[in-house]
């Protein structure tokens, strides 16, 4: 049986990427502009990953900061963009200002990546129910992870949810069984709490960055990552 946890590292540029796989990453999530937190990359940045590493990749669909959908067309551009240069993973989530899921933009997305796996990201973290978002959403075709860190101020402050939502999940709880991917201030001594918990995906950015965000990817950051997730 294969316990490998899922080690996902974010990457600006294809430098970043070649320094994660090098360090041990399963995949990639691909963004731009972090001042944003994370906004979908060119398709020119896609392709030049695409072409330099061999592991999965996912596209970031978000426009602008924050999580309100925005121009909504624009966004299924984005996507058919995206699955056009061969892009068949993506990252996508929208609240709208209630910090309810904006449904009518998640389906819509949905459709046009038809076919395709992809996590909710972080918005979860602001939702005003997270237990009723995941219901809602439970039965969107491709939804296979939620990127979360129990909490919109991290895994510090989010930890008992994280290991609450992962008994739920072993229970088969409805809007459950998506993979709990953990982001969002993850350190390495929270691991042995979210490994006992059962949790198996981990999703880190700045901690591969020793020089902060100006920096790129290290592989020998991310190596400490794999190294210490497969102990």
């Amino acid at each position: 049986m294969n316990n490998r946890a899922v080690l996902e590292v974010i990457a600006l540029d294809a430098e970043d990427a070649i320094a994660a796989q090098s360090g041990g990453a399963d995949r990639l999530e691909l963004v731009t502009d972090m001042a944003a937190d994370g906004l979908t990359p060119s398709r020119e940045t896609f392709g030049r990953i695409r072409a330099a590493v061999d592991i999965p990749l996912r596209v970031m669909l978000r426009l602008a900061d924050g999580f309100l959908a925005g121009d909504v067309d624009e966004l299924v551009r984005a996507a058919r963009g995206m699955l056009a240069e061969g892009a068949d993973e993506f990252v996508l989530g929208f609240l709208d200002a209630d910090g309810n899921p904006d449904l009518v933009a998640v389906e819509r997305v949905v459709a046009e990546i038809e076919g395709c796996r992809w996590t909710f990201h972080r918005a979860i973290d602001r939702a005003a129910d997270r237990d009723a978002l995941r219901k809602r959403l439970a039965e969107l075709p491709g939804l296979d992870t939620y990127l979360t860190a129990g909490a919109a101020e991290g895994v510090d402050v989010g930890l008992p949810v994280l290991v609450a939502e992962a008994a739920a999940g072993r229970r088969g709880a409805p809007g459950y069984l998506p993979q709990l991917l953990v982001g969002g201030g993850l350190r390495l001594d929270h691991l042995p709490a979210l490994r006992t918990a059962g949790i198996d995906a981990f999703h880190i950015g700045g901690a591969a960055r020793p020089g902060g965000w100006s920096g790129p990817v290290s592989a020998e950051a991310v190596r400490t990552w794999r190294a210490t997730l497969d102990a």
